[in-house]
């Protein structure tokens, strides 16, 4: 009888402990969660945050096409989301400090917004009335953060955790130290950009094609209810 129970005993110790055994992270689904009836793409493996397997075109063909475009997405995203906000912002404001200014130095600056109160744009014109300091700056800024991003992405290992868009700027200290904070943090800031990216566009169009301001048309989310 204790033949018998050894045997057992000694399979039982060979056994591997329950944290080796168990996965530490599930696989992705083979499906899109975009697109539930296609196949997710071979490379969107759910690396980044956002990741709903989107490609129908297969511009990520590869992880080098990958974090090209993504760093290029969280550049866009993050632009896109301080113009969301300049824009109606310029519409109620530039008129006023073109005003001010012009009492307080005498510079005679006229408003950049037109007589529709609609900002300069690509469909809307006006552009040309912009400083040429202005342009160079904003040419200068990207240049020299767009440079940055391409010098710590070619020098990142691949064994690195380097993260597209990742240029360690935090003064405020808002990022999380914690892995999970850090993942929900990532997420909400690129959910906001393709929103801002998506408003951005729908402000310019619905200017060119309604021949008037985005505070004009819709008051209500850019003026208080007692000023309406």
């Amino acid at each position: 009888m204790t033949n018998a129970i050894m045997p057992s005993t000694m399979a039982a110790t060979r056994l591997p402990p329950l944290a080796m055994a168990t996965p530490t992270k599930s696989e992705p689904s083979r499906f899109s969660q975009a697109i539930p009836f296609a196949r997710r793409p071979q490379h969107l493996t759910g690396q980044y945050a956002g990741d709903v397997g989107f490609d129908p075109l297969n511009l990520a063909s590869s992880p080098e096409k990958l974090l090209y475009y993504r760093e290029a997405e969280v550049k866009h995203a993050r632009l896109a989301m301080l113009a969301a906000a300049g824009w109606p912002l310029s519409e109620l404001l530039d008129r006023p400090i073109a005003e001010l200014v012009d009492e307080d130095f005498g510079l005679n600056l006229p408003p950049m917004v037109d007589g529709s109160d609609r900002v300069p744009s690509l469909l809307n014109g006006g552009m040309e009335n912009v400083s040429p300091l202005f342009w160079g700056f904003c040419i200068g800024l990207t240049a020299a953060i767009d440079l940055k991003g391409i010098r710590i992405a070619r020098y990142s290992d691949e064994d690195s955790d380097y993260l597209p868009g990742d240029y360690g700027w935090d003064p405020l200290g808002l990022y999380p130290a914690d892995e999970e904070g850090r993942t929900r943090m990532q997420l909400a800031e690129i959910k906001h950009g393709r929103l801002g990216m998506l408003a951005i566009t729908g402000f310019a169009a619905q200017e060119f094609v309604g021949n008037a301001g985005v505070v004009d048309e819709t008051p209500l989310f850019f003026r208080p209810l007692f000023h309406l």
